[in-house]
């Protein structure tokens, strides 16, 4: 029989080798890492974002925005330079991963991941004070976001620093994206804000194979057509940009619904449910509301 705390009781027989002290160790450091420690290392995460000065949350989520626009350019360029055959997409949507490596590696501040580390402070600690840092943060955040998106769609739509079959091909992409409902968009908001979060989720359990997280994970997101606030936004701002669609039609039809649906992704699918399994059974601590 197992004890609460996991060891054996005294007068139960195991069918085990026996293990030195040292091998016991070995054992315990292969043991997945548990969902609390998981969940507080976000956790603390959060706490240090929700403290960070409003001029270096800005600047940084200005990067990102910047930064994410990389995804449609690596898209642009395979689906330029490739034949136009029936498994091009498989290969056209390996690009999409490489905004997110450059934001996640860098440690920018992207819109999608800070609705899964700033929530969960809130979860734990629910009160207006930090409720309000969380408004502060997302704000903040997702306007530097959409600025540095504004930016990169404006001087790749703009400039002549692409061949004219890649801006071709930025065109096709953009169109493609831009071709959704209100209701899709929102749909297919929540599975990318549920995955994006999930990666941060994930990247907090592992010390080895990061990279291989984010380019799996982000790669479904874009070879499913899922809409992401950020990476979808520099798409569609290329419309806007070429003269192709009005700023009021691609953010009304596009950028509200999919940000409606990665705040459902993120911090209903994700955080709360995460944070409820992690919690779950634990008592209150002071100044901890669990």
């Amino acid at each position: 029989m197992l004890l609460h705390d996991g060891s054996e009781s005294a007068n139960e027989e195991v069918s085990a080798p026996e293990l030195n002290e040292r091998e016991k160790q070995e054992a315990e450091d292969r043991t997945s890492v548990k969902a609390t420690i998981v969940h507080e290392t976000i956790r603390y995460d959060g706490e240090e974002e929700l403290n960070r000065p409003l001029a270096a949350l800005a600047w940084s989520a200005l990067a990102a925005g910047m930064s994410m626009g990389f995804s449609l350019v690596a898209m642009a360029l395979f689906r330029a330079y490739l034949p136009d055959t029936q498994w091009r997409p498989l290969l056209v949507r390996l690009g999409y991963p490489l905004g997110f490596v450059i934001v996640i590696t860098a440690r920018q501040q992207l819109f999608t991941e800070n609705t899964l580390t700033a929530i969960i402070p809130l979860l734990a600690r629910r009160n207006w004070s930090t409720f309000w840092n969380v408004v502060r943060l997302w704000s903040v955040v997702l306007v530097a976001n959409l600025a540095g998106a504004h930016l990169f769609a404006w001087v790749v739509a703009t400039t002549p620093m692409f061949q004219p079959e890649v801006r071709s091909a930025m065109l096709a992409l953009a169109k493609e994206a831009a071709d959704v409902t209100f209701g899709v968009a929102i749909l297919r908001g929540i599975f990318a804000g549920w995955l994006i979060a999930m990666v941060v989720w994930m990247l907090a359990a592992i010390d080895t194979g990061r990279l291989t997280i984010i380019i799996i994970v982000t790669y479904i997101v874009s070879l499913a057509s899922l809409t992401h606030i950020i990476a979808g936004s520099i798409e569609v701002l290329f419309l806007v940009m070429v003269g192709a669609k009005s700023w009021f039609a691609v953010a009304w039809g596009y950028m509200l619904p999919t940000l409606i649906g990665n705040c459902i992704g993120g911090v209903s699918l994700t955080a709360a449910i995460n944070h409820a399994q992690a919690v779950a059974g634990m008592p209150r601590r002071k100044g901890v509301l669990v």
